[in-house]
C-alpha cells in the first residue's frame, strides 16, 4: 500500500531550509562586506595619498585608480559601488598635488561618481545622495566631423563648499563653484557658481532659494522648522520612546 504523501510536511520541510539557506547567505554577505571595505587601517591594495581616520569605503566599491592622487579626509562614508578616480586613465603622473579631495564627514551614496581628470575638491560635511555625478571632464563637440567621442574633452576645476546636501541623481559639471550649505535639488544639472546658502533644482540648475542675513530664507520655507534632539538624551532613551509610541 502506498502512504500517501502529506504535502504540508514538506512545504514546512522545504520553507526551513530556505530560511536556514538565506540566514547562512546573510551572515556570509554581511562577513563579506566587512573583510571586503576599505580602512586606514586595512586599505587592501588602494593605496590613497591619505586615507583618514574612521574614514570607510563600502564592499563591493566601483572603480578606484589614480588613489596617489586622492585625499580622504576623517570619519568619511563612501558607499557601495562609488566610483573616485584621478586622471583619465590609471598609471599617470598626475604631479606633486592632490587632484581629488574630499574633507571631514563627507558622504557619498551608493552609485556615486567623482571623475577627477584635473581638480575636483568637497568640503567637509557635505552629503551626497545616491548616484550623484560629480565631473571635470565633459566631451567637447567643436568638429562636427568627428564622432564625439573621439575628441578630446574639456576639464575644468570643480569646487563644492562645506555642508552642502546633493540629492538623488544630481550632476555637477566642469567648472562649477558651490558655496556653502548649498542644496541640490534631486536630478539638478549644475554649472556655474551657486552663492552660499542656496537652493538649486532642474537642469540647467538655477536658484529657487537663498538664505538672506536681514529677511531669512526667501521665498519663506513652506515646512515648520524641525524640532531638536534636547541634549543629555541617550540612544536608549530614544529606542525606548519609540518602542513605546508603536505600542
Amino acid at each position: 500500500m502506498r502512504v500517501p504523501k502529506n504535502r504540508n510536511t514538506f512545504s514546512s520541510l522545504t520553507a526551513w531550509r530556505r530560511r536556514v539557506l538565506a540566514r547562512a547567505v546573510h551572515r556570509g554577505w554581511r562577513w563579506v562586506q566587512e573583510a571586503g571595505s576599505v580602512t586606514a587601517e586595512h586599505p587592501g591594495r588602494l593605496r590613497f595619498r591619505r586615507l583618514g581616520h574612521g574614514t570607510r569605503l563600502a564592499f563591493p566599491q566601483g572603480t578606484v585608480f589614480g588613489e596617489g592622487w586622492i585625499e580622504l579626509g576623517d570619519h568619511c562614508i563612501i558607499a557601495e559601488q562609488v566610483t573616485l578616480t584621478a586622471g583619465m586613465m590609471p598609471d599617470l603622473d598626475l604631479g606633486p598635488d592632490p587632484v581629488l579631495t574630499l574633507g571631514d564627514g563627507v558622504v557619498l551614496g551608493r552609485g556615486s561618481h567623482v571623475i577627477a581628470d584635473t581638480r575636483v575638491t568637497i568640503g567637509s560635511d557635505t552629503y551626497c545622495g545616491p548616484y550623484v555625478y560629480i565631473t571635470s571632464t565633459n566631451h567637447s563637440y567643436d568638429d562636427p566631423g568627428q564622432p564625439v567621442g573621439k575628441q578630446w574633452p574639456r576639464t575644468e576645476p570643480v569646487e563644492i563648499g562645506r555642508g552642502c546636501w546633493l540629492g538623488t541623481g544630481a550632476v555637477i559639471l566642469p567648472g562649477a563653484r558651490l558655496g556653502r550649505n548649498v542644496v541640490v535639488a534631486a536630478g539638478a544639472v549644475v554649472r556655474g557658481e551657486v552663492p552660499d546658502h542656496a537652493v538649486v533644482a532642474g537642469a540647467p540648475a538655477r536658484v529657487v532659494r537663498r538664505w538672506d542675513p536681514v529677511d531669512g530664507w526667501q521665498p519663506p520655507l513652506r515646512t515648520p522648522a524641525p524640532v531638536p534632539i534636547p541634549e543629555g538624551v541617550t540612544p536608549e532613551q530614544l529606542l525606548a520612546l519609540a518602542e513605546l509610541e508603536e505600542g
